[in-house]
């Protein structure tokens, strides 16, 4: 009877679902953890070969960062829908944030990250990073909405040549970062974690501007939700509400 019981707890044992095997040993150079979000990785500066069930992984990885991204970009450029070209520029906080500055600065980050980083420089005019000056948060008064976002467009292109054609460990450097970064910190996997991060953020700005514009709100186009006054304002009233006579103590 217990030998069934062995055979029978073996069976089991081995009709579970193994793990997916892991993409790479988490370990860094000299055997440091390295953590990026919840993936763990072992970087070097050489491209390893990857095969099977660690090649899938990878090509997951990477498709589903990129679609993000996709996603991020055409959210942030319907922002801009239906609005006047003043609505567009004018300074919306006490910042100076604006809608179509964040298109360019947007279209600046992705063309240096996914350029000069990795010795692939945009085909777009760029200043030198070092005098940065904050003058790509900001349309001036010559340049069109039509070319901010065409440069965006354009970008896109040249980001998305980067990203297809390198592999998620291939080496970058960040000369504006600190010199201290680790180099597993600038490989396309980080790079591309790094300005989703950017995107995502600066899409909820734009998010919030437009919403304090005209009402308009949704995370994309066809997520757009109706504007309901009676709802909103009910609904506002209840969290003032709350608010208002929440402890302090």
């Amino acid at each position: 009877m217990g030998g069934h019981v062995l055979l029978g707890r073996q069976a089991r044992r081995e009709a579970r679902p193994r793990r997916p095997e892991r993409l790479l040993d988490p370990v860094g150079p000299e055997g440091t953890p390295v953590v990026v979000g919840h993936v763990l990785r072992q970087y070097s500066y050489q491209r390893r070969s990857l095969t099977g069930s660690r090649l899938m992984i990878d090509d997951f990885a990477k498709d589903n960062l990129h679609e993000r991204l996709r996603r991020d970009r055409k959210a942030l450029l319907w922002k801009l829908d239906g609005l006047s070209e003043y609505d567009t520029r004018r300074p919306l906080t006490v910042t100076g944030t604006n809608l179509l500055g964040l298109v360019k600065h947007l279209a600046t980050v992705e063309a240096r990250y996914f350029g000069e980083v990795f010795d692939r420089p945009s085909p777009e005019p760029l200043p030198r990073w070092q005098d940065s000056n904050g003058s790509d948060l900001w349309a001036t008064e010559d340049e069109t909405r039509d070319q901010i976002i065409g440069f965006y467009r354009r970008t896109w292109e040249h980001s998305d040549a980067t990203i297809n054609e390198l592999p998620l460990d291939a080496p970058g450097h960040v000369p504006w970062w600190p010199e201290s970064t680790p180099p597993w910190h600038m490989n396309l996997f980080a790079i591309m974690v790094h300005v989703l991060g950017e995107s995502t953020r600066h899409a909820g700005h734009a998010d919030i501007l437009r919403e304090g514009l005209d009402g308009r709100t949704g995370s994309r186009a066809e997520y757009e939700e109706q504007i309901d006054e009676e709802a909103r304002a009910a609904y506002c009233a209840k969290i003032e509400q709350a608010a208002r006579t929440a402890r302090t103590d």
